[in-house]
């Protein structure tokens, strides 16, 4: 289960990267490493989501109100 955490964890820093550079300077870093293949692109944007919600799911006994 910890290298799934680290994983999912890992993905969602990539893909916030990925938003910071494209918002900053309009660099999509996924698609300049897997431009070419256009599924593979789909493939980590699915991941980097799936990732956000599992960890928003796993840590949701941390939040506070």
């Amino acid at each position: 289960m910890k290298l799934v955490h680290f994983l999912a964890f890992l993905l969602l820093v990539v893909g916030g990267l990925n938003w910071g550079l494209v918002g900053l300077f309009n660099f999509n870093l996924v698609e300049a490493l897997f431009g070419g293949f256009a599924g593979l692109v789909q493939v980590v944007y699915v991941l980097v989501g799936l990732s956000a919600l599992y960890i928003a799911f796993v840590n949701q006994k941390d939040w506070k109100m």
